[in-house]
């Protein structure tokens, strides 16, 4: 057998035994359109499960804002900001992000991936402790790793446990939280946890990336990084926070010095956008709205962001009522293990400013018809 064989075989393995367990995944053609809407595998829906809360990678205005700079400045940046230059774009957009944080500065990098996974080990290494939230995204998971400091995770939004586990951290310790979690929809307890980092000697750090623009919390961190990929409608990440540690990443986070910078088209779309979500607060109070409405039809508790969990529990059932969704012209795909505990597969039910009343309404409708005919589901 040939090395290229052995791969083969060895991939074929590895999918076969992701389909026994129901995680294997696949891409399906998606064509994303205005207000909510998609054309997948050729047929129109209405999405529910789009991160782009405030429908504005569609909005004309950040739209021709990226043409602009693609037609001023090219479609790329040619290299690492550190090599070909800093682009006045990014000064500008780590200026209005540094503003909206309230902290000295920003930096912006490739994604919130990317950012995670390079600020967290500049901060800390062997010899220092990460308390994190055991909810917490798989890039600060990812970035926690790549430190070598020691990891302790602490119950989801459990503040004692935080406590506890801060008692006798070696080193530096750095407590890690999201403010609204990205399955779930929950919001951090922010404030308790700045005041257990000012008594402990802690470093807070959150990801933002599914609150700018959505809540509006006090953020006692002294790091605080999120994305442009979500609210914000373009892509990209940022870690804003004290001017010394903005330069401290410059040098130190790999993941900033050794990636090409992003290119001027999303530069200036992001900016566009921030322009028009610190201009247009309705569109966050109509994202909001919808996902109220949507819990009032369901039953389900107020939500505190426009994120809503149905939990499914067997990933079969989670896919099947997915499925059925689909059928009917919903988008909304199922989220299953390892992105969630296990026997807690769901549908992450997002909504968008793009969506209208009837949309919602005539979507409830839809899944508690869908819901009443699945076994063993609980909302």
């Amino acid at each position: 057998m040939t090395s290229f064989e052995r791969l083969n075989a060895y991939a074929e393995q590895k999918l076969a035994q992701l389909e026994a367990s129901g995680q294997r995944r696949s891409l399906t053609e998606t064509a994303r359109e205005a207000g909510g809407r998609a054309v997948r595998a050729g047929s129109h829906v209405i999405s529910f499960c789009d991160n782009d809360y405030l429908s504005l990678s569609h909005d004309p205005r950040v739209m021709q804002a990226a043409a602009d700079a693609a037609l001023k400045f090219g479609a790329g940046s040619g290299g690492s900001r550190l090599i070909t230059g800093n682009h006045p774009l990014n000064s500008a957009l780590e200026a209005r992000l540094a503003a909206l944080k309230g902290t000295e500065g920003a930096r912006v990098f490739g994604s919130g991936f990317l950012a995670n996974l390079g600020t967290i080990p500049a901060l800390v290494g062997k010899g220092d402790t990460i308390v994190m939230d055991e909810l917490a995204h798989a890039c600060m998971h990812g970035g926690a790793r790549l430190s070598g400091a020691e990891m302790r995770l602490f119950r989801h939004n459990d503040v004692a446990d935080a406590a506890r586990l801060l008692e006798g951290a070696p080193g530096q310790a750095l407590l890690l939280t999201e403010t609204v979690f990205s399955m779930d929809g929950d919001v951090a307890p922010l404030s308790e946890l700045g005041v257990l980092a000012e008594r402990t000697g802690a470093w807070l750090m959150t990801d933002d990336a599914h609150g700018l623009g959505i809540t509006k919390q006090d953020n006692p961190a002294q790091i605080q990084m999120g994305t442009l990929s979500k609210a914000v409608g373009g892509y990209g990440g940022y870690v804003c926070g004290p001017a010394a540690l903005m330069e401290l990443l410059t040098s130190r986070a790999r993941s900033f010095v050794y990636t090409t910078g992003l290119p001027p088209s999303v530069l200036a779309a992001a900016i566009a956008s921030l322009d028009i979500i610190q201009a247009e607060p309705e569109r966050t109070a109509k994202a909001r709205r919808h996902a109220a409405l949507f819990c009032e039809l369901m039953g389900l508790p107020v939500p505190s962001s426009v994120i809503v969990p149905i939990i499914i529990g067997p990933e079969a059932e989670a896919m099947r009522v997915s499925g059925a969704l689909l059928e009917r012209g919903y988008l909304v795909t199922a989220i299953r293990p390892p992105t969630v505990p296990a026997g807690t597969a769901r549908l992450r039910v997002t909504f968008a400013s793009g969506h209208e009343e009837a949309d919602i309404r005539a979507f409830a409708g839809a899944l508690k018809d869908i819901m009443e005919q699945a076994c063993a589901v609980t909302l």
